[in-house]
């Protein structure tokens, strides 16, 4: 009886099944933004740490910025990313009886 009424739930997203969808919507949108400025902050820094550290003959501090470049880089395509990766793991997870 349990796993008859399990196997009728359903999920069906709707941005305005409650109030405030778009209030939401424009809050990620806001935090997207940010994250991206936070990016471009921490790309800036990392080149000019690499920058400092290869002028000054200091290999860790370049090694360090060039580590902080790259994961900054990487931080914006997982932020691009984000709306598809997540979207494509709900519609594979759609699929599953």
């Amino acid at each position: 009886m349990l796993r008859a009424l399990i196997a009728q739930v359903s999920v069906d997203p709707d941005p305005t099944g409650l109030p405030g969808g778009e209030a939401v919507q424009r809050l990620v949108n806001g935090i997207g933004y940010y994250a991206l400025i936070a990016v471009v902050a921490a790309f800036l820094t990392g080149m000019a740490l690499m920058a400092f550290g290869s002028l000054s003959s200091n290999p860790r501090s370049s090694a360090l910025g060039k580590a902080a470049a790259v994961v900054s880089l990487l931080a914006a395509f997982g932020i691009g990313a984000a709306a598809a990766i997540v979207n494509f793991f709900y519609s594979s997870g759609g699929g599953v009886s």
